[in-house]
């Protein structure tokens, strides 16, 4: 008898395809159908394609944008014909949100591939109603089984767009065809402050070709402009397949508003609001929660951090290293005042992982912890300094709590890499050894590897960018575009890390044992 994995691996790419205008019409829409016509000019359209986010054992959330005010209908069923309808929902896209809709479905079952539609009708007549797509996700299981998924990061960035005659976004095809769970962008959604011209030329003196569109012609400063970033990526085809295709858990990092931002410390000629909140990261953030598939939070309207639970063998927590950090230009001096966190977001990322009883707990961030960067947490080498701090807060407080079985997942550096951190070889020596995977850009330039500093002790034990002689800011067309794909074992718990390029070569590969819990029985008992 096939197991549940096998049934997902045989869902063949023609079942998740979008369904054409005929193909709805004969299929019908269950308990939403309504009249269909034939005028196009009447009927709203999905203009970006649709995705899914923040996946969970019984719910999800579903994005679409529309060409004009509309009401998005979306019904899901885990039969790809949709013979059963097993949930409905509907949400209003308005000028407000430049005609983005998401909604949050619930209710769903278990470990089950779950199958959606969505199509817009005019806000005034429901009878008018535009043609749906099919996407697909899978929700979390309950029991313990095999678990997939992938994570980079970095679209867009320096000038490389969307190259039609080069094949596009190529990476997304690669990580569709690994037929993921689940996807972590870990940040650089977008370049807002990177232009995209018509031509780049390459070191042989051939030309890169890209797709241009007005908004994204010019570095972001208005909202339209920070949307713009977003709906160019989406033209794009690759893009949109795997986002119909693979449920995504998003991050963001300083180019979604504008490079090494920070709260303070980065100027905004866009100007100021009343209680001093940057008008420039104000528009950014709101692009962002308008166009990416990410649970909204009542409690803490934008936050971007949280938990996501993918079963018996894995817990993902979700960072916002820009947020609430101090200066990024501010390295020296009195390191009291100094973060990368934030005390409530620490607070919160010690309590969680101290609750969670699951097997692996992956921590996704928005930069690696030990390559020193203009703007990252590494200052050089020596014993922890300023923002450096909390990171030893952390890994104390985790070593302190018995909280085993940790691995860091990160993108930002523009090429990828495998460390792994031991007390032996550090200066700041109380944590227990762990692994950090650093893979990207998706669709970017690539970088050589930075230097690590020997505060938390990382050793390389794999690393793959551009080369002194291929320069800096390599094309994707050269190939060094990555991902790392992670598998755990429904039965041993083992973890496979693999190191991956555009071209779906496996570059290195490492599994991962998982180890005992530590945690004393007292704080075991209180998560019951």
């Amino acid at each position: 008898m096939p197991t549940a994995r096998h049934a997902k691996q045989a869902l063949s790419r023609r079942q998740l395809l979008v369904r054409s205008a005929a193909t709805v019409a004969l299929a019908g829409l269950g308990g939403l159908a309504k009249p269909y016509l034939s005028r196009a000019a009447d009927r709203p359209l999905i203009t970006s394609g649709i995705a899914s986010g923040d996946a969970s054992a019984d719910s999800a959330v579903i994005w679409a944008r529309a060409d004009r005010p509309a009401r998005m209908q979306v019904e899901c069923s885990t039969v790809e014909s949709f013979r059963t309808i097993i949930r409905t929902a509907s949400a209003r896209a308005l000028p407000d949100s430049d005609f983005t809709s998401k909604l949050l479905l619930e209710g769903l079952p278990p470990g089950q591939d779950i199958f959606y539609r969505v199509r817009f009708e005019d806000i005034a007549d429901a009878g008018i109603s535009g043609e749906a797509q099919v996407g697909h996700f899978r929700t979390a299981p309950l029991v313990q089984q095999s678990v997939s998924f992938v994570w980079s990061g970095d679209t867009a960035g320096q000038g490389w767009g969307i190259d039609p005659g080069r094949g596009g976004m190529r990476t997304y095809a690669t990580m569709r065809g690994n037929r993921p769970d689940f996807f972590i962008h870990c940040g650089d959604h977008i370049y807002a402050d990177c232009p995209i011209e018509a031509e780049l030329k390459l070191p042989d003196g051939s030309l890169w070709r890209n797709l241009v569109t007005e908004d994204k012609s010019v570095v972001a400063k208005t909202i339209a402009q920070f949307r713009g970033n977003y709906k160019y990526n989406l033209l794009d085809e690759n893009l949109r397949a795997f986002n119909a295709e693979v449920p995504m858990l998003a991050q963001w990092d300083d180019h979604e508003v504008t490079n090494d931002w920070s709260p303070i410390g980065t100027a905004d000629e866009t100007g100021y609001t009343e209680d001093g909140t940057s008008r420039l990261v104000a528009r950014a953030a709101r692009a962002f929660h308008e166009f990416m598939p990410i649970r909204e939070l009542p409690a803490q309207a934008g936050r971007i951090y949280r938990k996501i639970s993918y079963g018996p063998l894995l817990d993902v927590f979700l960072l916002d290293m820009r947020s609430y950090r101090d200066s990024t230009w501010n390295r020296h001096g009195d390191g009291n005042d100094a973060c990368i966190l934030g005390s409530i977001q620490l607070a919160w990322l010690k309590r969680e992982l101290a609750a969670s009883d699951v097997t692996w707990k992956v921590i996704a961030a928005d930069m690696p912890i030990g390559l020193v960067s203009e703007d990252g947490i590494a200052l050089g080498d020596g014993p922890p300094d300023r923002r450096e701090c909390e990171i030893a807060d952390l890994l104390s407080h985790m070593k302190r709590a018995g909280i085993r079985n940790t691995v860091w997942l990160t993108a930002d550096m523009h090429y990828t890499a495998a460390h792994r951190y031991d007390p032996n070889r550090a200066v700041f020596q109380e944590f227990e050894a762990f692994w950090e995977f650093v893979s990207g850009p998706l669709h970017a330039g690539t970088w050589a590897p930075a230097p690590l500093d020997n505060t938390f002790g990382p050793a390389v034990a794999f690393q793959k960018g551009c080369s002194a002689e291929q320069g800096e800011n390599l094309a994707p067309c050269f190939g060094l575009q990555f991902f790392g794909r992670v598998d755990i074992d429904g039965e041993s718990e083992v973890m496979t890390v693999t190191l991956k390029d555009v071209d779906n070569r496996d570059l290195w590969s490492v599994d991962i044992e998982p180890r005992p819990d530590a945690r004393p029985a007292r704080i075991l008992s209180q998560q019951f």
